[in-house]
C-alpha cells in the first residue's frame, strides 16, 4: 500500500453500522419501562473540578452525552453523518461570502423545561457565558473565533466572527454553545454539582452518592421543541465501576444496553456467539488514542526524544496484540476516514527501526538509555489501557533506547495533573466534537488548547489553521491541513497511535440500536424504543 499523503473522502457512508444479529431497527415506540444503559463513564464532583456538567466546563465524551440529553444547541449533528441541521434553531447560516457573519432565528414558541419562553438573548447569555468563564478544560476555545454575539428581537442571533469559520455550524452543535437559563447558571460561576436545566428533549433526575452521579434518569421533557423524535418516556444511565461488572448486568437483564466502555474481551465474544437474546452493534469510529507530550519538561524537551519514541513503537503490534480488529493503526492525528488525513508519521518515519531511532538520538547527543515515565488513566478509556501501555512499555525498553515505567490513575487525579503539567509523557483518547479535521488539530495545537500543551508553533497557530478554516469545500482545505500533519510529524508534540471502532450491545427487544452513537460517538438515546425480541 502507497501510505504517501492518502486522503480518503469524508466520512459520509462509511459509517453504516454492522448489526451482529436481529436488534437495531431504526423504528421504536414510546411508553413502557426505563430503557436501563450502562456506562462505565465515572461523573465525579471534585475540589479541582467541582461543575462537572455546567456545559461552559464539560470537554469529554461522558459529560456531554449527558448534555446533549438535556441542553439543547441551535444546531445539532445528524443521527447517522453529514453537517449538522437546525436544532433550537429554525434556521442557521452564513449571511455573508467571507463565512465571518453568521446568523440563526429560532424556532417560534421555544421554551425551557420549566416552560419559561427561550429568547435569543438567553442564546447571546449562554455563549457569551462561557467565553468569560474560560474554564481550564479548555472548552471554550471551541467559540474561540466568535469576536460579538448581537441579538435582533426576540428569535433572532447574529455571530460576528473574528475570522472566516466554514466549522462554525458545527461549534454550535457541542454542549459548550448549549443554551441555559440565566436563572439557574450565574454568569460569572461555574454550577457546581450534578444539577442540569435545559430545553433538551430530557429533564434529568440524578443519584448522587459521595460526589459521584451514580445513576441519571431522564424524562421526556413535554416542552421540548426542536428536530428530534423522542423514541421512548424515560431511559435511565447507570455507571458502573468496570466492564466485567456492567457486562454481567447486561446479561442477567438488569440494564438493556451497554456502549462505553466494553472490553476487547467482550467485544470479541460477542461478536463470535448467534442466536442469543444480546445483539452487538459494530460501527466505524472516529475515536483516537495518542500519547501527549509536556514539551517543556527537560525528559522530552529535545525533539530527538520525541522522534525516537516515533520511530520505534510499532502501531501493528500494539494493535494486535491489545485490540485485534476493533482497532486500527494511525498515523496522524487525524482518522483516515476524515477528509484531510495523511499518513504523515509513516511518511516520515516509516517502519519501526531501532538503527534509526539510536541515530536520532546521538546526533542530538542524547544519553540512553533514556529514563521516563509513562501516565494513563486507569479508569476513563477502558480496561484495555493498562496493557496497552504495558506493551508500549514493552516495545520501547526492548529497543534498549528507553528506560520506561508506567503509572496509572483515576481520571480524577489524571486529568487535573495532565492540566497542570505534572506528567512528561502522557496516554489521552479523543472523541471528535464534530467530523472535521480541524477538530483533531486544533484542540492540541491552538492558542488556549485542550491539553494545555506548552508546544507554539507560529506557523499552524496563525496561518494554518485559520488557512484551513476558510475553505467551506473542505477537501479544498487538504494543502493546509496537510502541512499541519507534516509539522506534528517532525515535531512530534503528539504521537498518534490508533483509532478505533465504536459498539453497542443491547438486549434484542431494544430498537433504534443502530444510531444509539453518532459519528462523533453521541449518545442519541432518543433513537432507543422498546420492540419484541426474537
Amino acid at each position: 500500500m502507497n501510505r504517501k499523503n492518502l486522503v480518503l473522502p469524508a466520512v459520509i457512508g462509511l459509517l453504516a453500522p454492522v448489526l451482529a444479529a436481529c436488534g437495531g431497527s431504526d423504528s421504536g415506540s414510546g411508553g413502557g419501562d426505563a430503557i436501563a444503559v450502562g456506562t462505565t463513564d465515572r461523573f465525579t464532583a471534585t475540589k479541582d473540578a467541582p461543575a462537572p456538567l455546567d456545559p461552559a466546563y464539560a470537554y469529554d465524551v461522558g459529560t456531554w452525552n449527558v448534555l446533549r440529553q438535556t441542553v439543547q444547541t441551535l444546531m445539532i449533528q445528524p443521527k447517522g453523518d453529514g453537517e449538522p441541521v437546525p436544532e433550537a434553531a429554525q434556521s442557521c447560516g452564513f449571511s455573508d461570502s467571507g463565512n465571518e457573519r453568521y446568523v440563526c432565528t429560532l424556532r417560534d414558541g421555544l421554551k425551557f423545561a420549566n416552560g419559561e419562553a427561550i429568547t435569543a438573548a438567553d442564546v447571546k447569555y449562554s455563549i457569551d457565558r462561557a467565553r468569560a468563564l474560560k474554564a481550564d478544560s479548555g472548552v471554550f476555545a471551541l467559540l474561540s473565533t466568535i469576536d460579538t454575539v448581537e441579538t435582533k428581537g426576540d428569535r433572532e442571533v447574529i455571530f460576528h466572527l473574528k475570522t472566516a469559520d466554514a466549522t462554525f455550524p458545527y461549534k454550535l452543535s457541542t454542549p459548550v454553545a448549549g443554551i441555559v437559563n440565566p436563572d439557574d447558571y450565574a454568569k460569572n460561576k461555574l454550577r457546581d454539582g450534578f444539577d442540569v436545566d435545559g430545553s433538551g428533549p430530557y429533564t434529568m433526575k440524578a443519584d448522587v452518592k459521595n460526589d459521584e452521579l451514580v445513576d441519571a434518569v431522564f424524562t421526556k421533557n413535554p416542552n421540548y421543541k426542536g428536530s428530534l423524535t423522542v423514541n421512548n418516556d424515560k431511559v435511565e444511565l447507570r455507571s458502573y465501576s468496570d466492564a466485567d461488572d456492567m457486562g454481567t448486568a447486561l446479561e442477567k437483564g438488569d440494564i438493556d444496553l451497554i456502549t462505553r466502555t466494553m472490553s476487547p474481551q467482550q467485544i470479541k465474544k460477542l461478536s463470535n456467539e448467534s442466536g442469543g437474546d444480546v445483539d452487538l452493534v459494530e460501527m466505524a469510529g472516529l475515536e483516537i488514542r495518542y500519547l501527549a507530550f509536556n514539551t517543556n519538561a527537560p525528559t522530552v524537551k529535545s525533539r530527538a526524544v520525541r522522534q525516537a519514541m516515533a520511530q520505534l513503537i510499532n502501531r501493528s503490534e500494539l494493535v494486535s496484540r491489545v485490540y485485534g480488529t476493533q482497532a486500527q493503526p494511525l498515523f496522524s492525528l487525524v482518522p483516515a476516514t476524515i477528509t484531510g488525513h495523511t499518513n504523515a508519521f509513516f511518511n516520515k518515519y516509516g517502519d519501526p527501526s531501532v538503527t534509526k531511532a539510536k541515530s536520532l538520538l546521538t546526533q542530538a547527543d542524547i544519553t540512553t538509555p533514556v529514563k521516563l515515565t509513562l501516565h494513563y488513566t486507569t479508569d476513563h478509556y477502558g480496561s484495555a489501557t493498562k496493557e496497552e501501555f504495558e506493551d508500549l512499555q514493552k516495545q520501547l525498553n526492548d529497543s534498549g533506547l528507553f528506560d520506561v515505567n508506567i503509572q496509572g490513575a483515576p481520571w480524577t487525579t489524571f486529568r487535573p495533573a495532565e492540566q497542570k503539567g505534572k506528567y512528561d509523557v502522557y496516554g489521552m483518547g479523543w472523541f471528535p466534537d464534530f467530523p472535521d479535521a480541524d477538530n483533531y488539530l486544533a484542540p492540541f495545537l491552538d492558542k488556549d488548547n485542550f491539553l494545555g500543551s506548552p508546544y507554539d508553533n507560529s506557523e499552524i497557530r496563525n496561518t494554518l489553521i485559520p488557512d484551513s478554516r476558510r475553505e467551506a469545500d473542505r477537501i479544498a482545505a487538504a494543502g493546509s491541513l496537510t502541512e499541519i500533519q507534516d509539522i506534528v510529524a517532525d515535531d512530534v508534540p503528539v504521537l498518534p497511535l490508533w483509532q478505533g471502532n465504536q459498539y453497542v450491545a443491547a438486549r434484542d427487544d431494544v430498537t433504534g440500536t443502530a444510531y444509539a452513537l453518532n459519528s462523533s460517538s453521541t449518545l442519541q438515546l432518543w433513537e432507543l424504543g422498546r420492540g419484541v425480541g426474537g
